[in-house]
């Protein structure tokens, strides 16, 4: 356990020296600028190397789960796991999330926390990280664009679009699969089948939200096409000048 525990202090401590590099680099910006640099930065590592060994490397999550650790699924985890105890040290801190986030973020850890002691399950947890961070890149580039005045454009709704449509496919679809993979699979921890549920019921809060979200944009963009309608409505008139 020890060459675990000193990885994901080197993986906690390098996320630290990223966002310290960043804050110094861009000294004009907000803290919370800089850190969904380093948010942004890790999603697309998680998602690069979690998608590689879940769906390359293997084993596969939905046949194998509760397999024991392989090598590379323990430095992906500990490098996970070093940025969500950031992250997570970060929002506390800031106060910047709400309780379902940081519900969220303690789940992940003591998760990935109990599989490297365990050193088992860790297929299948990576198969979480992995349709849980795909989302996550474009939901940071939603929140700079909006910072940058670019949201309310094509590629702000070319964003929001991919990000519905990814987190209700692999997220929710895909989340299911792999939670019926490891309730049902004899192997995994019962305490890490329990915490899987969780963390499924809390994929399903956002996408409450992410629903009540979709709701509303489609509505103003229902009120704006009825408002531009009235206005090419032609006025009626008898055709002739009134007379003075």
């Amino acid at each position: 356990m020890l060459p675990i525990a000193l990885e994901v202090l080197g993986g906690l401590l390098a996320w630290l020296c990223l966002y310290a590099a960043f804050c110094l680099w861009n000294r004009h910006r907000s803290p919370e600028w800089n850190c969904r640099l380093v948010t942004l930065l890790h999603g697309a590592t998680a998602t690069c190397l979690s998608g590689y060994i879940a769906l390359w490397d293997g084993p596969w999550p939905l046949s194998h789960a509760g397999s024991p650790n392989t090598a590379l699924q323990v430095h992906v985890l500990s490098l996970t796991l070093g940025y969500f105890i950031f992250d997570l040290l970060w929002c506390l801190y800031f106060q910047t999330e709400g309780d379902l986030m940081l519900l969220h973020h303690t789940l992940s850890i003591c998760g990935m926390v109990l599989v490297l002691g365990l050193g088992k399950s860790a297929t299948e947890v990576n198969a979480v990280v992995f349709v849980s961070e795909i989302t996550n890149p474009l939901l940071q580039t939603r929140w700079f664009l909006r910072e940058m005045g670019c949201y309310h454009s094509f590629l702000g709704e070319a964003v929001d679009f991919c990000f519905v449509l990814l987190f209700l496919v692999l997220r929710i679809g895909g989340g299911a699969l792999i939670m019926y993979a490891m309730v049902t699979a004899p192997d995994p921890n019962w305490i890490l089948k329990g915490g899987g549920l969780a963390m499924y019921i809390v994929s399903l809060g956002f996408m409450v939200e992410i629903c009540r979200f979709v709701r509303r944009k489609m509505l103003k963009k229902y009120q704006s096409w009825m408002h531009l309608r009235r206005a090419d409505v032609p006025v009626k008139t008898n055709g002739h000048l009134a007379a003075h």
